[in-house]
């Protein structure tokens, strides 16, 4: 492969446009006229990130499947009648980026440059083959390694096996160690914390080092293989990304975005703002309105053809009390009405969703919204990264606001998890890690004494230990909405969970009219059939067959009843499709899956 083609853009529409993010220049690259100098390195690997950073939607509703929402398309993974032919993450197109990262880094050394800026964006190069291999391996389990541009006619090259997971993932470690230690970090390049530095690749080490280790230490077997591991390695991930954390901790370059005498607004701002909050957020994608360079998350959580995103009662459950106490301790707690769930509750659960006193504007008027259940099928209505105002909700007037993909919070979580699940964890990691979290949504940040019989339920028994316990709690409040649940679910082999079902708000009985949006006045009523004669200012919401409550008259909303979602553990990696197989019958098929 002689020639490429490369997305060209500058630094500072990369690091914000959509659109112009998706189009592809016709320009191609030829690497002994190309390569010359450090003007061309940096253009080419801005490339990878115009095509591989996420987009604000994959990061804000990746989540949609996982155990913690209910959604009101049905997930086809999940029913009996997946297509295991989908090319999803597997086409022609889908390797694409690979090759433009093998073509770089097999000529990127010709450029004039020295010794130090040519071992950076060889890290920078391989952080993305690591990013872009990660993914791969989180599909579909083992696939093909190339390090090295292939050409067309190698057909040992393009017709080989796949290698094991357990290959691939190591050198994805060693592409993530060389990354760590050479790429460099400076004013310019963490702008907006859009650049790949040392910081960024330390962080996305932390991430895939703890999925790694925690998918082998909870899946006995090699989900392509259906055999045991060839050898434990969960410890050399765990570590490494024990080590990765600590090394960013250490480094005082990143903090929790803290001001208490705002805490009821501090932690929803970081996904509400134009500007990255680079104290906190290591790595992000830029918006600005001013360059037009805009998304539609608010559609995606407004508009009901998105598909509907809502909390389940389940998960909103697992929110603590401002004194650190369980809410499901208190006596009671299963009959709580909607508009008394959030009373001196950790102050993320009114960050996260519409609660009662709520208010978006609308034509400039502060406006009370209750939860909206033409679009929320559960009553738990999400608003993390909603901007407050309803002149951005349509397509035509999108949203300027910047995209955190990686934050301090994680990686103080990843650290905690890491060494909580190597054995190592005490109050002192505590203090460091999770207190702070809770502190700053106003939750008393003491760690408690004895494991919440409620969070040992909520994980099907499968772990008993109370650091843990809390820390997965702790994850799931922190990081919501963030694209990182349903790879927790995978890697904490809880496919079952998605499963369970999908809980919403408690309705003590029908006909009622109910106060949900905290202005004193009734808006809500749950009733069986629509009235001949409907009060004005109440929205009806009609129960039937998809839709009930689990005691007939009264008790949790239970949505999409009909809809078929199953589980098996064949499911933890996708089918290599057919059409590949053809092609190449030597991928072999996943186990399971296999017809």
């Amino acid at each position: 492969m002689k020639k490429i083609f490369l997305l060209l853009a500058g630094v500072a529409v990369l690091a914000s446009c959509e659109d112009f993010l998706s189009k592809e220049d016709p320009n191609k690259v030829d690497a002994p006229s190309y390569f010359r100098n450090e003007t061309d390195l940096v253009t080419y690997v801005n490339g990878f990130l115009q095509t591989m950073i996420p987009t604000a939607v994959s990061v804000a509703t990746g989540d949609a499947h996982a155990d913690c929402m209910a959604w009101r398309g049905e997930y086809q993974f999940l029913t009996d009648n997946y297509d295991a032919d989908d090319q999803s993450g597997w086409s022609t197109g889908n390797w694409d980026d690979l090759r433009n990262i093998n073509y770089f880094l097999d000529n990127f050394r010709r450029a004039a440059v020295s010794e130090s800026m040519l071992n950076h964006y060889e890290g920078v190069a391989r952080f993305w083959r690591a990013y872009f291999y990660w993914n791969k391996v989180k599909t579909f389990g083992a696939v093909p390694w190339y390090d090295k541009t292939i050409d067309s006619n190698d057909r040992d090259a393009l017709y080989k096996p796949r290698d094991s997971r357990e290959f691939v993932m190591r050198k994805v470690l060693e592409d993530l160690d060389y990354a760590c230690t050479h790429c460099i970090s400076n004013a310019a390049l963490e702008v907006n914390s859009v650049q790949i530095t040392t910081y960024t690749a330390l962080a996305l080490k932390a991430r895939i080092c703890l999925y790694e280790g925690t998918f082998r230490k909870y899946h006995a077997t090699d989900p392509s293989t259906g055999a045991p591991w060839t050898a434990d390695e969960s410890e050399i991930y765990l570590r490494a990304a024990a080590d990765a954390c600590y090394t960013l901790m250490q480094s005082g370059k990143y903090s929790l975005v803290s001001d208490p005498a705002n805490v009821t607004t501090q932690y929803r701002k970081l996904f509400t703002s134009e500007s990255v909050y680079t104290q906190e957020v290591i790595w992000a994608r830029a918006y600005n309105a001013e360059l037009n360079a805009v998304h539609s998350l608010n559609s995606y959580f407004i508009v009901q053809q998105y598909g509907s995103y809502s909390l389940t009662k389940q998960f909103v459950n697992t929110y603590l009390n401002l004194d650190g106490t369980r809410f499901t301790d208190k006596a009671g707690y299963e009959k709580t009405e909607f508009v008394d769930e959030f009373t001196n509750r950790d102050y993320r659960l009114m960050q996260s969703i519409r609660y009662p006193g709520y208010t978006r504007k609308n034509n400039g008027v502060d406006t009370p919204y209750a939860p909206d259940f033409g679009y929320c099928v559960t009553g738990y209505h999400p608003i993390k990264w909603v901007i407050d105002d309803t002149g951005y909700d349509s397509n035509t007037s999108p949203c300027p606001t910047s995209i955190p993909i990686i934050r301090y919070a994680e990686i103080l979580l990843t650290y905690a998890e890491a060494k909580c699940e190597l054995g190592e964890f005490d109050e002192t990691i505590w203090n460091e890690t999770i207190k702070p979290l809770r502190e700053r949504a106003g939750v008393d940040g003491t760690m408690p004494a004895v494991a919440d019989p409620y969070m040992i339920d909520y994980f099907l028994n499968t772990i008993t230990d109370n650091a843990l316990l809390e820390i997965r709690r702790e994850r799931g409040i922190e990081l919501l909405l963030e694209n990182v649940r349903w790879d927790d679910d995978m890697r904490w082999a809880m496919g079952e969970l998605l499963e369970r079902p999908w809980y919403g708000v408690y309705v003590g009985e029908l006909g009622k009219v109910y106060d949900m949006n905290g202005d004193g006045t009734g808006d809500i009523c749950f009733v069986r059939e629509e009235p001949e004669r409907p009060q004005s200012g109440i929205t009806y919401r009609v129960l039937g067959n998809d839709f009930s409550l689990t005691d007939g008259d009264s008790g949790y909303i239970n949505c999409y009843i009909q809809m078929t979602r199953k589980w098996d553990d064949k499911k933890y990696v996708r089918p290599v499709p057919t059409t590949a197989l053809n092609d190449n019958p030597a991928l072999g098929q996943n186990h399971g899956w296999e017809k």
